[in-house]
C-alpha cells in the first residue's frame, strides 16, 4: 500500500478538525483526551458512537469527516471467549467506561457502573444504567467485572476497596482490565481468585484493526488484518 501512519501531537483538541484538514489525511486514529472533541467536531458521527458521544476513529468520506468509535466494538470482540454473561460492573466511568457499557447493552448484558464518587455518573444514569459511588454500593453477583480506571497503570493500587472487590470477585466468573502490557493488581486479585482473566491487549489490537479496515472502506477480511497486526506487535 503506498501510505503513512504516524503520530501528530495535538495540544488543542478544539483544533481536530482543522488538522486534519491541513494534513490533507483521508484517515486519523484519536486518542485521549480528545475523542470527544471529535465527535462534536466531525461531520457526521455513525454507529454506536453517537450513544457514546465519542469517536476515536476519523475517515475522509467525499467532503464529509465521520467519525466512529471502534473502541466498544472492539472490547466486545476482545470477549468472545467470556461465555454465560449476564450481567456486568463496570469500575470507573470516563470514556472507556461509557464505550464499554453501551456496546455490552446493546448486546443485552446489564450493566452496572461504580465510581468513587457522584461525578460522571449522570450520564449513566441519564442513559438508563444503574450507578453506584463507593458510599451507596452494595455487594452482589457480577458475572463480569471491568476496570476502566488507571488503577494499576503506573501504581501498585486497586480500583476499588480490597475488601469490596474481593466480595465482588468471590461471586464472578471473568475479569477484564483495559491496561495492558503489565500485570497489575486488579488482575493478580482475578487470579487469586480463580478468574477467568484477560487484559486490554486484545482490545487495543482489535479496536485498531476496525479502524484499519474503516480507513479502507471495511474491504479487507478482519481476520487478514488481525494477522498481520498481531504480528506487528510483538515486533
Amino acid at each position: 500500500m503506498n501510505a503513512c501512519y504516524t503520530r501528530e501531537l495535538l495540544d488543542d483538541g478544539s483544533k481536530i478538525i482543522e488538522k486534519f484538514k491541513n494534513l490533507k489525511l483521508d484517515g486519523a486514529n484519536v486518542t485521549v483526551p480528545h475523542k470527544e472533541h471529535a465527535f462534536k467536531l466531525c461531520d457526521e458521527a455513525k454507529s454506536i458512537s453517537e450513544k457514546i458521544g465519542a469517536v476515536n476513529t476519523l475517515v475522509k468520506d467525499g467532503s464529509k469527516i465521520v467519525g466512529y468509535n471502534t473502541d466498544a466494538p472492539g472490547f466486545y470482540k476482545s470477549i468472545q471467549s467470556f461465555t454465560d454473561i449476564n450481567n456486568a460492573l463496570i469500575l470507573g466511568a470516563g470514556g472507556t467506561a461509557k464505550a464499554i457499557a453501551f456496546i455490552l447493552n446493546d448486546k443485552g448484558i446489564k450493566t452496572s457502573i461504580l465510581n468513587r464518587s457522584n461525578q460522571r455518573l449522570k450520564f449513566f444514569e441519564e442513559s438508563g444504567f444503574e450507578a453506584f459511588t463507593w458510599k451507596d454500593f452494595k455487594i452482589k453477583k457480577f458475572d463480569l467485572i471491568i476496570n476502566t480506571t488507571p488503577a494499576g497503570l503506573k501504581d501498585e493500587n486497586l480500583p476499588l476497596h480490597v475488601e469490596t472487590l474481593g466480595g465482588l470477585m468471590s461471586q464472578s466468573k471473568y475479569a477484564f482490565d483495559v491496561i495492558y502490557g503489565r500485570i497489575t493488581p486488579f488482575i493478580k486479585m482475578a487470579k487469586k481468585h480463580s478468574l477467568i482473566y484477560k487484559d486490554g491487549s486484545d482490545m487495543l489490537l482489535f479496536q485498531a484493526v476496525l479502524a484499519f479496515n474503516l480507513f479502507y472502506n471495511n474491504k479487507f477480511k478482519f481476520e487478514d488484518i488481525e494477522k498481520y497486526m498481531r504480528y506487528a506487535t510483538v515486533l
